[in-house]
């Protein structure tokens, strides 16, 4: 079960990497996106360009870092890629989210949703760096597992999207409960992978 549940976390997050990367690259700015936040979409390109891309990076980099065989094998390749994710990956598309947030369609409920998404993914990332500078890989672990699964909302948002189309729900409620929903769970799913760890190294 763990090794598809990590050949299904690699699956999505790199197919949605993928898919992100083509279609902002490849199409005309907005052309996938509701009506009503194409406007906006044009009118901060840079913002938008910024945030897709490096969040991009940071899908993509990520789910090699959680192999062990990997980490083993490749430490010099592990750390510079961890370097990336954070650096880039997380720092650029954090602070990027965090001000397209401010613009974001659905009102303040969406606002607040991205707003917090972006500012707890920035801080997870700060404490996964300065674990690791202090030398405790056992919190850099922990902090990296919550900063991927904030990363992860990348993927949890697209899944919800199309399901809240079908829905027939209008657009601009569904979209003010996907701004907390695509990253809320996962945080909680993180939580309880390590409390059930706890447990077994208790047992």
């Amino acid at each position: 079960m763990k090794t598809i549940g990590r050949v299904a976390l690699c699956v999505l997050a790199l197919g949605v990497a993928g898919y992100a990367t083509l279609a902002y690259a490849l199409l005309p700015l907005g052309a996938l996106v509701h009506p009503g936040m194409r406007l906006t979409f044009h009118a901060h390109p840079v913002g938008i360009y910024t945030h897709v891309f490096a969040s991009s990076l940071a899908l993509l980099t990520g789910p090699l870092q959680f192999s062990s065989r990997f980490r083993q094998r490749h430490r010099r390749v592990h750390r510079w890629l961890g370097r990336v994710y954070l650096g880039v990956g997380v720092a650029l598309g954090g602070l990027s989210g965090l001000y397209m947030a401010t613009l974001a369609f659905g009102g303040l409920t969406a606002k607040f949703g991205f707003a917090g998404l972006a500012s707890i993914w920035l801080y997870t990332g700060l404490r996964a760096f300065r674990a690791i500078r202090e030398g405790d890989v056992a919190a850099h672990r922990k902090w990296v597992v919550r900063n991927f699964a904030l990363t992860f909302a990348a993927v949890t948002l697209r899944i919800y999207l199309p399901l809240s189309i079908a829905s027939g729900i209008p657009f601009e409620t569904c979209y003010s409960v996907i701004a907390w929903l695509c990253w809320i769970p996962n945080l909680l799913v993180a939580e309880a992978l390590f409390n059930r760890r706890s447990g077994r190294s208790q047992m």
